[in-house]
Order: structure tokens, then C-alpha cells, then sequence
């Protein structure tokens, strides 16, 4: 690989986040990282001037609102930073020529099937939902060249408290001692955060169009978080089985089963198992 200042330009709006932070990781491995400091997604002249300074060749759009509860109590906030937010970023890549990477989410779907394709309709249910899959049919209408990569559950630690990440919100209960209610019948394909980096710039040189990314099977959402308690060494009881959803709850989709034959036919890097990405979490927290 060529000196630093010879290598595509990328910069990852969002970098201070849970997953834009392992991207940006990822990102700063393989390419000239930029600097996405000060830029507010929601204010276009304040993505106008981030790409004026900075001048990158490829985007990875991670901000946004993923907390799917706040998003269906902050309406309009969530509106402005996952719908004109992405617009604002997809219409400055058109405008500079820049490949964007917009990352949505598999709750475009209800979770009423066994699994889901990328040519599937979406079909949300939640109002994260609906203003991710507004996004990515705006931002595929705005952006000359764009990736857009739909994940159904990222784990993983978080660079700093109060990020998105549920497995630090998870370890900070159990350290206290206090038990978590996970839902028994919500099935995902997760994928462990430092992955997501690794398959998009395998994708970023030649792919373009929707993809899905997640483990090759599923895992309830309460197995997935008793995997990770036992491993971390806290017993068992501190993970309560919920059978109901409780007051105030966004809906969620029962199965997100996102296939991933589409992208291992672009990326040489091979789509892990669920227990795999556990165990990968595990390890980042040992």
C-alpha cells in the first residue's frame, strides 16, 4: 500500500459513535481517514463546508438515531437526523462525486417472514423503520454512487459511555447486579461491530446497490444475551426471559433474518456464524 497522503480519501460521518467508530477503525487501516468534526447532518451548509474542507472520495454514513424507542417518542427529531440528514450528506456526495455508504437498518421489515432478500419491499413497523427505509429510497434517488448496507443487529463495544451500544449497556446492569428482560421471540442475525468496517471497503472499490449483512443464522434475542452473560461470567439469572413487550416499547419485527448471499458473492471475507460474532464480542471484553 502507497504513502498515506496517495490513498483514497474517506470520511465516516458519525465517527464518534458506537458503529462509526469501528468503521472509522477500519477505515483509517486501508485509507486516508478525514475529519468529520463539526459536521451536523441535519444543518446542509454545515455538510457543505465539512465536504469543501475535507474533499472525500468516499463516504460512510453512520450517524443517525438508532435508539428505536427515542426515535418513536422524538418523531420529528428522528425525521430530521435519519431522513433530511441523509439526504443533506447523499446530495453533497452527487455534488462532489463521492461513492456513499449509507447504513439502514433490517427494521425496514415487520419481521412477519422467515427471512428477507434485498429485493424484498419494506414493509416497517416502527418509526425508526419507516424513516430508514424513507432514507434509503431518497438517498438512492439523490446520490449518484451509493452502497447502501442493512444490518440486523451490530454488537460490540462502544468508544466512550452513553453510545448505542448494547453490550455496554448490558455489562454496566449486570455489574451493578441487575437482572435485563430480553425478548424471548425476537430472532436477529447479528454481526460484532469491527466486521461492518472490514465488509464495507471490500465492497466501497466495486459494489454498489443494497446488501444485506449479518450472521449466516439466527439467534433469539434472549439466547444472544445469555450467551454473552455466561461468557462474561455472570449468571444466568441475571437474563429474564420477557414474553410481552413492555408499556411504551416501539415495535419491533419478530424476525429479522437478513440473507447475506448477496454480499459474500462480493466480498472475500466470509460471512461468520451467530456464535462466532458472540465469541468475538467476548473477546473484546476480555
Amino acid at each position: 500500500m502507497g504513502p498515506v497522503s496517495e490513498r483514497p480519501a474517506v470520511m465516516v460521518i458519525g465517527s464518534r459513535g458506537f458503529v462509526g467508530s469501528h468503521i472509522a477503525r477500519s477505515a483509517r487501516a486501508r485509507y486516508r481517514l478525514l475529519d468529520d468534526e463539526g459536521i451536523d447532518i441535519t444543518d446542509h451548509a454545515s455538510v457543505c463546508r465539512g465536504f469543501e474542507r475535507e474533499k472525500p472520495a468516499v463516504v460512510v454514513l453512520a450517524a443517525a438515531i438508532s435508539d428505536i424507542d427515542r426515535c418513536e417518542r422524538e418523531k420529528e427529531r428522528a425525521e430530521a437526523v435519519n431522513v433530511t440528514g441523509a439526504v443533506h450528506v447523499a446530495r453533497e456526495c452527487s455534488r462532489a462525486g463521492a461513492l456513499l455508504v449509507f447504513l439502514s437498518s433490517g427494521a425496514v421489515f415487520d419481521g412477519s417472514r422467515e427471512s428477507y432478500t434485498e429485493e424484498d419491499a419494506v414493509t416497517p413497523v416502527s418509526h425508526y423503520g419507516r424513516t430508514k427505509a424513507k432514507a434509503e429510497m431518497l438517498v438512492a434517488e439523490a446520490a449518484v454512487s451509493v452502497i447502501i448496507l442493512r444490518l440486523s443487529l451490530v454488537l460490540g463495544l462502544g468508544p466512550r459511555p452513553g453510545t448505542n451500544s448494547l453490550l455496554d449497556k448490558l455489562a454496566a446492569s449486570w455489574r451493578a447486579g441487575r437482572g435485563v428482560a430480553v425478548a424471548v421471540d425476537e430472532l436477529r442475525n447479528p454481526i460484532d461491530a469491527p466486521a461492518v468496517g472490514d465488509f464495507i471497503f471490500e465492497l466501497a472499490p466495486s459494489a454498489r446497490g443494497i446488501f444485506h449483512l449479518g450472521s449466516a443464522d439466527l439467534l433469539s434475542r434472549y439466547e444472544l444475551t445469555l450467551k454473552l452473560a455466561q461468557g462474561m461470567g455472570y449468571p444466568a439469572s441475571l437474563v429474564i426471559p420477557q414474553q410481552q413487550p413492555p408499556p411504551g416499547r416501539a415495535p419491533r419485527g419478530r424476525k429479522h433474518f437478513l440473507l447475506t448471499g448477496k454480499i459474500q458473492k462480493f466480498c472475500r471475507t466470509p460471512v461468520p456464524t451467530a456464535d462466532r460474532v458472540v465469541q468475538r464480542c467476548l473477546d473484546a471484553t476480555a
